[in-house]
């Protein structure tokens, strides 16, 4: 069982930046594989970045590349989304999950932060 809380989410100005954070409970943090989403009102839950459990390989939506980088720190079971040159089109609840497949998946989600991008 992993249990995520986000944080760092908040009001912001076009062009200006966030940083998010997911801190995870549970000692097996490491070997899962993390994943941020978000969804903004009446659309689909989107995939944003993708970072492996050793944190060697990171994938972004087209979206947010080269804006967003996904990064980890397994010693604090901790895994974060830096968020520069928003724009409001970003506005979304943003979403931490953790996933693993060992036999079946494993597959958990923080309660998301909300991210707003707007003068």
């Amino acid at each position: 069982q992993v249990q995520l809380v986000e944080s760092g989410g908040g009001l912001v100005q076009p062009g200006g930046s966030l940083r998010l954070s997911c801190a995870a409970s549970g000692s097996t943090f490491s070997m899962y594989a993390m994943n941020w989403y978000r969804q903004a009102p009446g659309k689909e839950r989107e995939l944003v970045a993708t970072i492996t459990s050793a944190g060697s390989s990171t994938n972004y939506a087209d979206s947010v590349k080269g804006r967003f980088t996904i990064s980890r720190d397994n010693a604090k079971n901790t895994v974060y989304l830096q968020m520069n040159s928003l724009k409001p089109e970003d506005t979304a609840v943003y979403y931490c999950n953790a996933f693993r497949w060992l036999l079946r998946s494993y597959n958990y989600w923080g309660q998301g932060t909300q991210v707003t991008v707007s003068s």
